[in-house]
C-alpha cells in the first residue's frame, strides 16, 4: 500500500468535501478522515469557536498540524479545510499526492450553504466575501489539484463519478509515462 492518501479533496467551504470524500471512500473501500473534524475532536470545540477565541492566525497553525498528520497517517480518502492550501508548507506537502480541487461558483455555493454567517470568513456580505476568499484562493487550488471537478448543478454521487473518473485517467496517464 503507498504511503499517502488514496485522494486528497481540495475546494472551498460548502463545496461537498465531506459529502463527496466519504462517498469516495466507501466506493474505493478506504477509510475517510477530515482534518476540520480532527481539529474540532483535538480542541473540543467548533471551527467558528476556535475562530472568534482565539483567531484565524491559531486555527491556521492548527490547520497546518492536522493536515501534516493526516497526509502522514492516512491511507484513504483525505478531504482538507477550504483554507488549508493558503499555507506554503501544505502546499509542498501536497505535491506529489492525487489531489482532486472540488470547485463550484458564487450560486452554487449560495444554493448550498445560503452563505451562512455560521461560517466565521463569511459574516459579513457572504456573497462579496465568498467571491474575494476564491479570488484569492483558486490559484492555489489549481496549484496543489492533479485535477479539477466542478460540482455545480452534480448531485453528490454524480460528483463522486466524476472524481474516480478524473483519478482513473490520471493514474492510466501516469502509469504510460
Amino acid at each position: 500500500m503507498s504511503a499517502a492518501p488514496a485522494v486528497v479533496l481540495v475546494g472551498p467551504m460548502g463545496v461537498g468535501k465531506s459529502t463527496v470524500g466519504q462517498l469516495l471512500a466507501e466506493r474505493l473501500g478506504v477509510g475517510y478522515r477530515d482534518t476540520d473534524d480532527d481539529i474540532v475532536a483535538e480542541q473540543g470545540r467548533s471551527i467558528a469557536e476556535i475562530f472568534v477565541d482565539e483567531g484565524e492566525s491559531f486555527f491556521r497553525a492548527l490547520e497546518k498540524q492536522a493536515v501534516r498528520r493526516a497526509v502522514a497517517e492516512h491511507r484513504g480518502v483525505l478531504a482538507l479545510g477550504g483554507g488549508a492550501i493558503l499555507d506554503e508548507d501544505t502546499r509542498a506537502l501536497l505535491a506529489g499526492q492525487r489531489v482532486v480541487h472540488l470547485s463550484m461558483d458564487v450560486e452554487e455555493a449560495v444554493r448550498r450553504t445560503g452563505l451562512s454567517t455560521a461560517r466565521p470568513l463569511l459574516a459579513v456580505n457572504p456573497r462579496r466575501q465568498w467571491r474575494e476568499l476564491m479570488e484569492a484562493r483558486r490559484h492555489l487550488y489549481e496549484e496543489v489539484a492533479t485535477a479539477v471537478v466542478s460540482t455545480d448543478a452534480r448531485s453528490p454521487e454524480e460528483v463522486t463519478r466524476a472524481v474516480l473518473d478524473a483519478v482513473e485517467l490520471k493514474q492510466a496517464r501516469a502509469a504510460r509515462q
